[in-house]
């Protein structure tokens, strides 16, 4: 199985991107792609859109297992990073615009780094516990039965505020 940083390593050295115009192009800083392609971190669904909108590829790529039967394929697009993790809920949408995601994020936690922002909107649903988004310079607190919808283009940043697990329905609609 080769690792999404891999995936996008191949394929912005298949397609001559160098580091600093795939900074330009994502807003991410060199040093965080090169952790992501090294697999120090794994990269949350917005970053992936937006890498592959940078690569011009179907973000689907980084989330397909070689292997194409269903069950292995739904796990491979579970991923988790240290706080969160997120499992997809419409898988076979790797060409779609519309992505949908269920995402568990630990209690008291957020997602490391920087902030993020991808191209289209976004559509947040709790199912339980209390989160914090930041869109902008906007803080929305959200609780059980809440949900926001957003500019996923305006930087955005996620926090668990609880001191239980949060489980989120997220949305991804993308150009």
């Amino acid at each position: 199985m080769v690792s999404i940083g891999k995936r996008i390593k191949e394929v912005r050295k298949k397609k001559k991107m160098t580091y600093e115009r795939m900074a330009n192009e994502t807003g991410f800083s060199i040093d965080y792609l090169k952790k992501v392609e090294s697999g120090k971190l794994t990269p949350p669904v917005g970053t992936l859109l937006t890498i592959a909108r940078a690569l011009e590829i179907d973000s689907g790529l980084f989330l397909r297992e070689q292997d194409s039967s269903l069950k292995k394929r739904i796990k491979a697009y579970t991923q988790r990073t240290d706080n969160y993790a997120y499992t997809t809920l419409t898988p076979g949408a790797e060409n779609k615009h519309l992505k949908g995601f269920r995402v568990i994020v630990e209690p008291l936690q957020d997602h490391k780094g920087v902030g993020y922002q991808h191209e289209g909107e976004e559509f947040v649903y709790v199912i339980s516990g209390k989160v914090e988004i930041t869109v902008g310079e906007h803080l929305n607190r959200l609780g059980k039965g809440d949900s926001l919808h957003f500019n996923s283009g305006i930087r955005h940043h996620l926090r668990n505020t609880g001191k239980e697990q949060a489980e989120l329905l997220v949305v991804i609609y993308g150009a």
